[in-house]
């Protein structure tokens, strides 16, 4: 199974932007290292716990400092950038280091309305085009002339280079549908939604029509992920994640605690049952349980490829599930 990486750069407590900058850097070194296939940065607007802003100049930085690895965006969030804009910067990108660029991109605004009215410099945002917008983006790529009038005199350089591989990021069928019409790969978001549709990537599948983005269909989904040696050991690393994830759901944004901290608060019943219910998203335990949830979703669902969202609060956690899933799966 190939594996990869989608961080968001997080800023846990006790840490600094800085050093969780230098994180990152560590975390695609050692992923580079180990024979990852991908690691991707995400993009996140207005927040003081993630670092992942943007996430193209984080893919630039990674790419100079890893040797084999694909290194991209999952995802760009398209509706902030002109498709203009996104195929120089992701040809640029391309043109630096070719055959290792993901391009992949999103729908989402990455970010509350007063940060995405604020990158949009104050005018209204139309986001029932950004189909149309990514299509657009991949014509101008390939240097084929879009449908957009906008856009059909547009040269966007450089040109006569090997494109990045390009992917949707989504979690509906209709998401699923217009990645396969556009020829590009599928990147399903489970740590987030939690709702994997094996019914979703049959309808993309049905949908793909080849083309120089993807030869063929490619399914990618990502999962929250926290395993140890030991399965208290995980359990341990994991909770800070499992208090995160509640006081979200509450409207309470904040920094990932330390272990240390989590430990000393306990849950009522009512949050273990919701702690319960999150482990479908969030997987916990030593590398060889998880291993085994992970190969059991590919049978059934057919995806081709894993890729982990690994935000433990101290990067020697990090880097340990990056050794033990790599050891496990590769």
């Amino acid at each position: 199974m190939k594996i990869g990486i989608l961080d968001q750069g997080p800023i846990t407590t006790s840490h600094t932007a800085v050093q969780a900058l230098k994180f990152v850097e560590e975390l695609a070194i050692l992923a580079d290292e180990l024979g990852y296939s991908r690691m991707w940065m995400a993009e996140h607007h207005n927040t003081p716990f993630f670092v992942s802003t943007a996430p193209e100049i984080l893919a630039t930085h990674l790419a100079a400092k890893t040797k084999q690895i694909r290194i991209g965006t999952g995802g760009i969030m398209m509706m902030h950038y002109s498709p203009m804009k996104l195929a120089e910067v992701f040809k640029t990108l391309a043109g630096l280091n070719p055959g290792r660029i993901d391009f992949g991109v999103g729908r989402a605004p990455g970010g509350d309305p007063t940060a995405t009215r604020a990158l949009a410099e104050g005018r209204s945002q139309y986001n029932s085009d950004l189909y149309a917008k990514l299509a657009t983006t991949l014509k101008l790529m390939s240097e084929r002339k879009p449908d957009d009038e906008l856009y059909r005199s547009i040269i966007a350089s450089p040109t006569h280079i090997q494109l990045p591989e390009a992917f949707l990021l989504g979690s509906t069928g209709n998401s699923a549908r217009e990645a396969g019409q556009l020829g590009v790969g599928y990147s399903y978001a489970h740590f987030f939604s939690g709702e994997m549709s094996k019914e979703t990537f049959d309808a993309y599948k049905s949908y793909f029509e080849p083309s120089y983005f993807m030869e063929k269909p490619l399914i990618n989904v990502t999962y929250s992920t926290t395993v140890a040696e030991t399965e208290d050991e995980a359990e341990f690393y994991a909770k800070p994640l499992d208090i995160w994830r509640l006081n979200f759901s509450r409207g309470q944004i904040g920094q990932i605690m330390s272990p240390e901290q989590a430990a000393e608060i306990s849950f009522t019943e009512m949050e273990k049952a919701i702690v319960k219910q999150q482990r479908n998203i969030h997987l916990v335990g030593t590398a060889k349980k998880v291993a085994e949830r992970l190969l059991a979703d590919q049978e059934y669902y057919q995806f081709d490829e894993v890729m982990f969202n690994l935000n433990q609060h101290g990067q020697e956690s990090r880097l340990q599930c990056v050794r033990l899933l790599a050891r496990e799966l590769l």
